[in-house]
């Protein structure tokens, strides 16, 4: 049902921005040619999904039709917000005539849409239509290192400089580059950082999506080793599962233990609602990695307080949890006081517009509160990661694949 709303949404919203190619194109028949296009993408982006309803297949087909389909729902998304003002501006022209008592032009009670009005509605569509192509061509590998410094009062000694990278999301199965993101890997090993942390999301169903990948993801080291959390995306829930209830049961255990063992032959420290110390001297450093918590419809199957056992208050921690709504839910303002999380999850909806200092838009926005970046409250932090890989999408336009560099820095006598 939600399927069949979603796509009513669609072929409602071409219906009324084909007026702007009407406009400019009266007395010509270029404008069939753009709906005879527009109603293929969509009839293929349907098609594709129908003739193969498993989430957990990625296809070139597949990865094809959702570019072009979101390619053309960014540009008439566009042509709707330019129509629409233009619209309004139409109505009280309207008014205007009709309380003057003069007549529109051409004498009906809104006048014509302006031709100029339109082109500029075209123009500025162009942009994410283009962008949406060269994330699919090019941005899905265009890596990005952030790096951020965070001060905190009673950060140990021994821990003042550690330096710790993040990367999330890495949806092995949509990868169809190698060398790429053999580049990425080594990119994230010569930041020289002493721990490394992976935030969930290894694969986009399944643990064969791994084979011939483990080579490639256990190439990553760091002086401390390489920790790791799992995300919703790791348990095989979206993966059609065929044959009784018991049998699905005893394959989906049979994959998770196969993740398992991917991750410790790559020699990953993989936590499961519990936590490791790292030692420097007579200082700890506690990790402490949760199973995936997640609000809405999202599984939940981890346990904070079972990760915890053996902490209190005055131990440093750095969690890792892969949904940034358990951070707004249950973290944030936790007595245990967990000074840094660690997240991905929302890829940033892996599409916007991001210009460091001065703006930072995404979809994402409408779905979390904290969807990018280092935010802030009751004096302790999150880092939601933008996310390695891709997945839906087969492409990231003005939000990059990141790799987060955070450097630990113990502040004197200053309130964060």
């Amino acid at each position: 049902m939600r399927f069949i709303i979603f796509f009513a949404i669609v072929i409602l919203l071409e219906i009324y921005s084909f007026q702007l190619i009407r406009t400019l194109s009266r007395g010509h028949w270029w404008k069939w040619v753009y709906l005879g296009i527009t109603v293929l993408v969509i009839g293929n982006v349907f098609l594709q999904f129908y003739l193969n309803p498993n989430r957990g297949v990625v296809s070139g087909a597949r990865d094809l039709a959702i570019t072009l389909f979101l390619a053309f729902l960014a540009a008439q998304f566009i042509f709707v917000l330019v129509m629409l003002g233009e619209d309004i501006f139409r109505f009280f022209e309207g008014v205007y005539y009709s309380l003057s008592r003069k007549q529109t032009p051409d004498q009906s009670f809104l006048p014509s849409r302006r031709a100029f009005i339109s082109k500029v509605g075209l123009g500025l569509a162009a942009l994410p239509f283009g962008a949406i192509l060269y994330g699919a061509w090019k941005g899905k590998y265009n890596y990005q290192v952030r790096e951020y410094e965070l001060s905190f009062n009673d950060l140990p000694e021994a821990f003042d400089g550690y330096k710790v990278t993040q990367i999330s999301d890495i949806h092995v199965g949509s990868f169809d580059d190698r060398e790429e993101v053999e580049y990425a890997i080594d990119l994230v090993n010569k930041q020289g950082s002493d721990a490394i942390f992976f935030t969930g999301d290894l694969v986009n169903n399944i643990s064969t999506e791994m084979h011939g990948w483990e080579d490639v993801f256990g190439k990553l080291s760091a002086s401390d080793g390489v920790y790791s959390v799992l995300g919703n995306h790791d348990y095989g829930d979206y993966y059609g599962w065929e044959g009784t209830r018991e049998e699905v049961i005893a394959l989906k255990k049979a994959n998770m233990e196969k993740l398992y063992s991917i991750q410790k032959q790559m020699g990953w420290r993989l936590l499961r609602d519990e936590n490791i110390a790292i030692k420097r001297g007579n200082d700890l450093l506690n990790v402490v990695g949760v199973e995936n918590i997640g609000n809405g419809r999202f599984p939940k199957y981890g346990d904070l307080n079972k990760a915890s056992v053996g902490l209190t208050e005055n131990d440093f921690k750095i969690l890792l949890s892969h949904d940034p709504s358990h951070w707004e839910d249950d973290v944030r303002h936790n007595d245990l006081n967990y000074h840094l999380t660690l997240s991905g999850h929302t890829h940033g909806m892996q599409f916007g517009i991001e210009i460091p200092g001065f703006i930072k838009l995404s979809p994402a926005w409408f779905v979390y509160k904290r969807w990018a970046g280092i935010y802030k409250e009751f004096g302790r932090f999150i880092n939601v990661n933008r996310g390695f890989g891709f997945l839906g999408y087969s492409g990231r336009a003005g939000i990059w694949p990141e790799i987060t560099v955070i450097t630990l820095k113990k502040s004197k006598n200053i309130i964060n």
